[in-house]
């Protein structure tokens, strides 16, 4: 272990890792600017056997701890009464879906107009970009036309033989290495990496009725250096990043993986996975790198999307 993690080593690679200015001034897109068309192209080679995986959880419309304002879904027209007036004998069923998608409870993608650090956002728009009535800058609209690249599944407990990440230990970069070597891939430049922690598994063991049961386990300040330093292009797992409940780590710096990928790098995150299925697949194939596309709604302004990414192995 190295030497405890302070405020000013966080601020510190927050500068380390800035990467505003490095595709222009103007630039929305951040890390994603790591994924070509030729390395598109190429990921479509991790597809073999043609395996579809979704990587989302179903639409939160039940209440619970984690989800404190569910998604709402209902009926516009049923069969019950399916005849639409005026429609000449038209007989059919419609629904209506609303959501706040933020938090923990739903899968989505966090734009980089997100979350700010002192005021700025990523390449140093100003907060105040994004009025009431959405996002001026750095809004979910830079990636309109889906994302597209190699998926690599770091399945952590399973690295080391647990059911589970405990969320009283931050994660590491030993860690991410060792379930690198474990399962023979290497996280590189425009991938996007998943971390599965166990979430799942551990509320089956630890209900979320309970204080404890609503920790989430996450990643060390320094998993964000790393992450940079591999050109990660997109980030993802089955929690939300960062250890809960946060604040009382590091002053100043009370989600510091979302601080420093969104602000800093210019880097999506992937929040609320369902990550179960897909380590199921790569087990049974042998295998965790697959074709990912992420398609987030086209939102003007938005501060994200849900989304349902797919996994092709």
């Amino acid at each position: 272990m190295t030497a405890a993690w302070t405020a000013a080593d966080i601020a510190a690679q927050f500068e380390r890792v800035k990467t505003w200015g490095r595709w222009g001034s103007g630039d929305e897109q951040g890390t994603l600017n790591y994924i070509t068309p030729a390395l598109r192209a190429a990921a479509a080679k991790a597809a073999v056997s043609g395996r579809a995986v979704s990587c989302s959880r179903d639409f939160p419309v039940h209440p619970h701890p984690e989800n404190p304002f569910p998604a709402q879904h209902h009926m516009v027209v049923a069969g019950d009464d399916p005849c639409v007036p005026g429609g000449n004998g038209l007989e059919t069923s419609m629904d209506y879906i609303g959501i706040a998608f933020h938090g923990m409870a739903s899968s989505h993608i966090d734009a980089l107009c997100h979350v700010f650090v002192e005021g700025r956002m990523y390449n140093g728009w100003p907060a105040t970009d994004v009025k009431s009535t959405g996002a001026r800058r750095n809004s979910i609209m830079c990636a309109k036309d889906g994302i597209v690249s190699r998926g690599v599944l770091l399945d952590l407990p399973a690295a080391s033989g647990t059911a589970f990440v405990e969320p009283d230990r931050e994660i590491r970069i030993g860690d991410l290495e060792a379930a690198e070597r474990a399962y023979g891939v290497t996280a590189g430049e425009g991938d996007i990496v998943l971390i599965r922690t166990g979430r799942d598994a551990r509320r089956e063991t630890v209900p979320t009725s309970t204080p404890e049961g609503l920790k989430l386990a996450g990643l060390h300040p320094e998993c964000a250096g790393w992450l940079h330093d591999r050109r990660v292009a997109v980030l993802g797992g089955d929690g939300v990043h960062d250890p809960l409940p946060g604040g009382v780590r590091y002053e100043n710096w009370p989600i510091p993986i979302h601080m420093t990928t969104l602000v800093a790098m210019g880097m999506h995150l992937l929040d609320n996975l369902w990550l179960e299925d897909i380590a199921a697949a790569c087990v049974q194939e042998g295998r965790y790198s697959f074709l990912l596309t992420v398609a987030p709604l086209r939102i003007e302004r938005g501060t994200g999307s849900p989304v349902n990414p797919i996994a092709v192995l």
